[in-house]
């Protein structure tokens, strides 16, 4: 498409509610006004504008990313990897992906996370990569620790790892976040659970593949995205996707 083609708007009705009770959050969040829809300028239209080389050789490994010359991480080292993919199963080559994340403890490095688990001072929780030309992308990490968070009285979250993924312009910048399979917390999450369809969590959560496990290393998970489609992953931002 080019610079100045529309993207297409969002289809509301495929939204959670914006009201969720059990997700505390939501009684202060959700707007009480009709929203708004603002015309697309350039701002939307174009970019993100960035070059190969601001892609550095340890962006993708968090493990060592943040730590000192020598030292690295703490925690079960894992690797999570997979394809981006549109909704007939095409690889999107060349596209940004940046990921966040807690450390082993369930802590984030961020100002405001007032949880007592202790802060990691090799591990800086983010990184990037570009997905190369069959659109596979993979990094290196330490496995999330859930976290608790004042919603209910005794809400924890389950360990997840948050996905952006960056398209032709900046409208087009999805947001999803990746569970592992087996976490008990997953049904329990009020966050998790304003997705009404068991399915569209399924597709949030990664599975263990022993076939690319390092033995003695690390274990690997596997994590397609998928764009747009019945089988498009679930973004937050935009769920009806791309």
């Amino acid at each position: 498409m080019s610079e100045t083609d529309p993207f297409n708007p969002q289809d509301m009705s495929l939204q959670p509610p914006a009201l969720t009770p059990d997700y505390r959050s939501s009684r202060l969040r959700a707007p009480s006004h009709k929203l708004l829809s603002l015309e697309q300028g350039p701002g939307e239209l174009t970019g993100p504008t960035f070059g190969h080389d601001v892609i550095g050789p340890n962006d993708n490994d968090l493990i060592i990313n943040y730590a000192a010359p020598g030292s690295a991480a703490i925690g079960e080292q894992i690797m999570v990897h997979g394809h981006l993919l549109d909704e007939n199963a095409r690889p999107v080559p060349q596209a940004l992906l940046e990921f966040w994340q807690a450390n082993a403890g369930g802590r984030y490095r961020h100002k405001k996370d007032g949880y007592l688990a202790p802060l990691d001072p090799n591990f800086g929780g983010c990184g990037r990569t570009l997905t190369d030309e069959n659109g596979y992308f993979s990094f290196r990490t330490v496995r999330p620790g859930p976290y608790p968070w004042p919603n209910g009285g005794n809400d924890w979250r389950p360990a997840h790892i948050h996905f952006s993924c960056f398209g032709q312009g900046w409208a087009q910048r999805l947001i999803t976040q990746m569970y592992f399979e087996g976490d008990p917390h997953i049904p329990l999450c009020p966050i998790v659970q304003t997705i009404a369809d068991p399915k569209a969590i399924d597709r949030l959560t990664a599975r263990l593949d022993m076939a690319h496990t390092v033995p003695m290393g690390f274990r690997a998970f596997r994590f397609d995205i998928v764009l747009r489609g019945r089988a498009s992953t679930l973004f937050e931002n935009k769920l009806e996707g791309n």
